[in-house]
């Protein structure tokens, strides 16, 4: 029965979600049952494509990735993928209507980081939109389950967050993007001239993407909004370990917050949503 290979297919984006990231698979349990395996399918798709471009050093990556944007093309035309993490992604796209320029978007900018680039400010902003806005537009498709006016009015937050959290990222992995990519995503930044004053700047900025990001949350449907603000408190968290961490340890080290802290986020975030959001 074909039931099981979709059943299987969305365990495996599952399971590559909890095994690449603890804070979103904390998020994925807060939110109503029925979208937890689209939201699986979406991460575990952005991931796979991630991955080919970050790790597989020994590898033709141009090659993979052209491979995966074809691959996704044919399961997106036939609705049917080989591909336990393209078949539950499909099948996402095709329930909840996703935007196939959102898709090819992040292809795009998959493939930007094959390329060494120096970023300027509108390359920059290309990269973020295709990396990480797109994405949280697509699951923004999946929490609106086809309310198309309540997509348009919530759009602009989900942008925000997804951009949030990728500066986040950005800031995190500053270290091995540098040294073991080559990249340096902020624009205008050399890195051999790092410091707390730069960090500072790019710092403000998140804030008033996570500011602006949380109005949003406050919107979202009752079925996405604790699981979105958990994920949003789970990044904040890390966001604030990186604020108290000078520009140089940033660069010699990956900020990381650990698990048994992570839970008490997820017990103070559950106690303030109820209380500020119920």
């Amino acid at each position: 029965m074909k039931k099981l290979f979709d059943e299987l297919s969305y365990d495996v984006s599952k399971i590559a979600t909890k095994k690449y990231s603890t804070s979103f698979s904390f998020g994925i349990l807060a939110l109503k049952p029925s979208i937890r395996p689209a939201i699986y399918a979406i991460y575990g798709y952005v991931r796979l494509a991630d991955e080919i471009v970050d790790s597989f050093h020994s590898y033709d990556k141009e090659k993979l990735l052209n491979r995966l944007k074809i691959e996704t093309n044919i399961a997106l035309e036939e609705r049917i993928s080989l591909n336990p993490i393209l078949q539950s992604f499909q099948e996402t796209a095709h329930k909840y209507q996703i935007d196939r320029k959102l898709i090819d978007r992040f292809l795009h900018s998959m493939e930007m980081d094959l390329q060494k680039m120096d970023y300027n400010s509108d390359l920059y902003n290309e990269y973020i939109y295709g990396s990480a806005e797109v994405v949280g537009l697509m699951c923004l498709q999946v929490f609106t389950e086809g309310n198309k006016e309540k997509y348009e009015e919530l759009k602009s937050y989900a942008m925000k967050l997804g951009s949030a959290f990728q500066k986040v990222n950005f800031l995190r992995d500053l270290k091995d993007d540098y040294q073991i990519l080559g990249r340096t995503y902020f624009p205008n930044i050399n890195i051999s001239v790092f410091d707390n004053a730069v960090k500072c700047q790019i710092e403000k900025e998140i804030e008033t993407e996570f500011t602006e990001a949380l109005n949003g949350i406050k919107k979202l449907p009752n079925s996405s909004m604790f699981g979105v603000y958990l994920a949003y408190k789970y990044y904040l968290s890390l966001f604030g370990k990186i604020k108290n961490t000078s520009s140089q340890e940033i660069l010699k080290n990956r900020i990381r917050i650990p698990n048994s802290q992570k839970a008490f986020v997820a017990l103070k975030s559950y106690l303030r949503y109820k209380a500020a959001f119920l």
